[in-house]
């Protein structure tokens, strides 16, 4: 039913926890189905220097969440903006039908960071 990567993801979550002093943090709710994500950046340099998560939810949206921050860390704002949807499905192994949710939960949260990002002082 689910990848090996995708079951990886959620034994082994990367990046799980919160960022001290962050740049920006959001928390995006599913209400369909009640999972819920928190995501928390602190930048340096326009790259992600730390990027954790908190999550509350399924299988799928867990490893979403953990594939996401594995992702992005790193990279600079303007390249982790380009992510998209296929990627972090293509990368987790796929999802079931009924999980797509989850994928849609991690992008939803990135772009919700990405907006208090560029309104944000810092």
């Amino acid at each position: 039913m689910y990848s090996p990567q995708l079951l990886d993801h959620f034994q082994n979550p990367r990046n799980a926890g919160e960022v001290l002093n962050p740049d920006a943090t959001v928390q995006i709710e599913n209400p369909a189905c009640g999972d819920i994500l928190k995501l928390s950046i602190r930048v340096a340099d326009r790259r992600i220097a730390e990027i954790r998560f908190r999550a509350k939810g399924c299988v799928p949206a867990i490893a979403c969440a953990s594939l996401l921050t594995e992702l992005l860390l790193g990279s600079t704002i303007e390249v982790a903006r380009n992510l998209r949807r296929e990627d972090l499905l293509l990368k987790i192994g796929g999802l079931p039908e009924a999980s797509l949710h989850a994928s849609h939960l991690a992008l939803d949260a990135w772009a919700a960071l990405l907006k208090q990002l560029k309104t944000s002082p810092r």
